[in-house]
């Protein structure tokens, strides 16, 4: 049957059919609802409650919630462009919005279980430290998270700068000792402390497991030494140490360290039994030392092992099997991460010399161009390295290694030097059962300069031949694939 043009049709009006939609969603169950609502940010969280009256208490029933000041800045996308007086609203604001949510929470029939709050070193922040010590002495909460940021990022901060946020942080800390007691997990950023500031925070913060230091010291090239009964993972990027002292910290498992400063080695390791997860970040200038991984992870049992030489130096030295099993005895996997493409890969064998129990070995070959710096005359003065690769006499010696059953090489190249490193890896490997041959890796800010024929997939006579020249006479029964990203 017809519809006259400009009549509307009266089968199902609009407005039947929008409040129709709006009524099956309300029916849903409260639990279904809190798993919508625990996906939203909380400004999108807010505004959808407000859509009817049977959602307005779901912020208030929340067992995890996340208030971030980020949330509540006019331009999330670009903070460039945000001003110091907009950062001070957003603060104040996210101030109110925490305040008003857990103020209107019925702790006991809804437990909160994870509570994290974002927010800026400044004028609201005691106010919001004291919002948490006073929930956590009205109400149970599992875990509480503070992610404290300064309004000028590292790249904006002057040594003035780091000072006076050093200064704020431990005005905080001594307002409200009680919020940080609290704490599960903790993040500092762009702070310049004393010398007993960091202990001081580590004996008050009794509950704390997770610890992220990013651009902080207590004075450069000072030491700091870190005593903890529950931390588990650390995290530091950029701190001007000169050495960290991991003393005791018998809960440690995971640690990443990111970009030293230090010209002797950076860290030191005592009592860490249950470490697991190492993870060495760095470019490494031609005054860095190199380092010897049997030295520096000496005390260690790691099993899994991630150095990533940002496509500059490599800053570790080949050793011996001898001096390396102490230390690797319980490895299970090593990514390798950013090798300059520069460099020859032979001198990687070492690892698994010296790794008997080795199963996986990752590799990512990249010149990762967005990130370098490519301007010779400024690598001159800021001392780059012009030498990337490394030399090691051992590469030429024959070994058996029986545990290792996977090697991945991500921006794999058909050159003979990477054919020459695979058919070595599975001379070697004699129980090796994948190799996963990945081509050129580049992102998206790469991708202008970086012509697309050489990040394309390979064609399949080319695979073809690959497989032939990387096989051929060496009796491996290891699979070869060339998978695409």
């Amino acid at each position: 049957m017809g519809m006259e043009r400009g009549k509307p049709s009266t089968h199902v009006p609009a407005k039947a059919s929008s409040h129709g939609t709006v009524d099956r969603i309300s029916k849903l169950p409260d639990d279904i609802m809190l798993t919508i609502f625990e996906r939203l940010d909380i400004c999108d969280a807010v505004r959808t409650s407000i859509v009817t009256k049977q959602w307005r208490h779901m912020p208030t029933m929340l067992n995890k919630l996340i208030i971030k000041v980020s949330s509540f800045e006019p331009d999330k996308d670009n903070r460039s462009k945000i001003s110091l007086n907009d950062l001070d609203r957003a603060n104040a604001t996210m101030l109110e919005a925490t305040k008003s949510i857990l103020s209107r929470r019925n702790a006991s029939q809804y437990p909160l279980h994870l509570l994290c709050l974002q927010f800026y070193l400044g004028d609201e922040s005691i106010a919001i430290a004291k919002t948490v010590a006073y929930i956590m002495e009205t109400q149970t909460v599992g875990s509480v998270e503070l992610i404290i940021m300064t309004k000028k990022d590292h790249a904006h901060c002057t040594e003035d700068d780091v000072t006076f946020h050093g200064r704020q942080l431990m005005s905080l800390f001594e307002a409200c000792p009680n919020a940080f007691a609290v704490l599960t997990c903790l993040k500092l950023e762009n702070l310049s402390l004393n010398e007993s500031d960091l202990p001081n925070i580590f004996c008050v913060c009794k509950k704390l497991e997770f610890l992220r230091l990013y651009n902080c010291d207590m004075g450069i090239l000072s030491s700091l030494d870190v005593e903890h009964p529950r931390l588990g993972e650390l995290e530091m990027d950029q701190c001007r140490f000169e050495r960290v002292n991991l003393k005791w910290l018998p809960m440690l498992t995971m640690l990443t360290f990111e970009d030293w400063i230090s010209q002797k080695d950076p860290l030191s390791f005592g009592y860490v039994p249950l470490l697991r997860n190492v993870s060495l970040n760095n470019i490494a200038f031609s005054w860095h030392k190199t380092l010897e991984l049997s030295e520096l992870l000496c005390n260690s049992r790691v099993n899994t092992l991630e150095l990533n030489f940002m496509s500059e130096k490599i800053w570790i030295r080949p050793e011996c099997a001898r001096r390396l099993l102490p230390v690797f005895c319980r490895l299970r996997r090593v990514n390798l991460i950013n090798v300059s493409e520069e460099c020859d890969l032979n001198w990687t064998m070492f690892i698994l010399q010296g790794a008997p129990s080795l199963e996986e070995l990752h590799i990512l070959v990249r010149d990762h161009l967005c990130q370098m710096l490519r301007n010779e005359e400024l690598r001159r003065e800021y001392e780059y390295s012009e030498k990337k690769g490394v030399d090691w006499e051992g590469a030429q010696l024959n070994f058996k290694h029986h545990k290792l059953t996977v090697l991945k090489i991500f921006g794999f190249r058909p050159d003979d030097k990477f054919v020459r490193y695979v058919r070595k890896v599975i001379e070697a490997a004699v129980n090796l059962q994948d190799i996963f041959l990945y081509n050129k890796v580049v992102c998206d800010k790469c991708k202008h300069v970086v012509p697309k024929a050489s990040r394309s997939p390979w064609p399949r006579k080319q695979r073809f031949s690959l497989r032939n020249r990387i096989t051929d006479g060496t009796n491996s029964f290891a699979v070869i694939h060339f998978p695409s990203f």
